[in-house]
């Protein structure tokens, strides 16, 4: 079933999310859902807490590189209480967007890869090192399990040109 967004301005977006304790079937049919909006708003990615969850979970589909050339979206992948780590020093700037806050992207800069420690759907533990267009969806991910937003990370002459709008989408969603 495709959840509702919840947009910039609401207040679960600037929350930490709390620990899943235990794999139930309400969060495996959570995550199931999760999928399913995901790919109806052709994303690269959705946390928990974008459909009103505060739980740590988040999943990911991001590009990958195709051999040719070229990028082809992965398969989904479960990240439930991911812990991320050893970022490179080398940094990436590439621009960002984000369902929550419809139609705006900013240049954001982010590690190039990064270790993550998360359990999968089926509660599974596993450590996995992600680089390039995969690291980046994940650590976007991760920052709203954090309360974090993309336009944290923009800089600041960036960010004050989408003030009008995104005053507007608060009012906008969040009446």
């Amino acid at each position: 079933m495709k959840l509702p967004l919840i947009y910039y301005g609401h207040s679960l977006l600037r929350k930490k999310a709390q620990p899943v304790v235990e794999i139930t079937k309400e969060i495996k049919k959570l995550i199931q859902d999760m999928l399913e909006t995901m790919q109806g708003l052709d994303g690269l990615g959705i946390a928990a807490p974008q459909v009103g969850k505060s739980l740590a979970i988040f999943i990911t589909a991001a590009p990958v590189e195709d051999g040719k050339g070229g990028f082809t979206q992965a398969s989904p992948r479960v990240f439930i209480n991911p812990k991320l780590s050893n970022p490179t020093e080398q940094g990436w700037e590439h621009s960002e967007a984000c369902k929550s806050i419809p139609k705006l992207s900013g240049d954001v800069t982010r590690p190039v890869q990064i270790t993550v420690t998360a359990q999968d759907i089926n509660g599974k533990e596993f450590t996995e090192v992600f680089t390039g267009w995969p690291a980046r969806v994940i650590m976007h991910e991760n920052d709203h399990l954090n309360g974090v937003l993309f336009i944290d990370r923009i800089p600041q002459d960036q960010r004050k040109k989408m003030e009008n709008a995104l005053r507007k989408i608060k009012k906008q969603y969040n009446p």
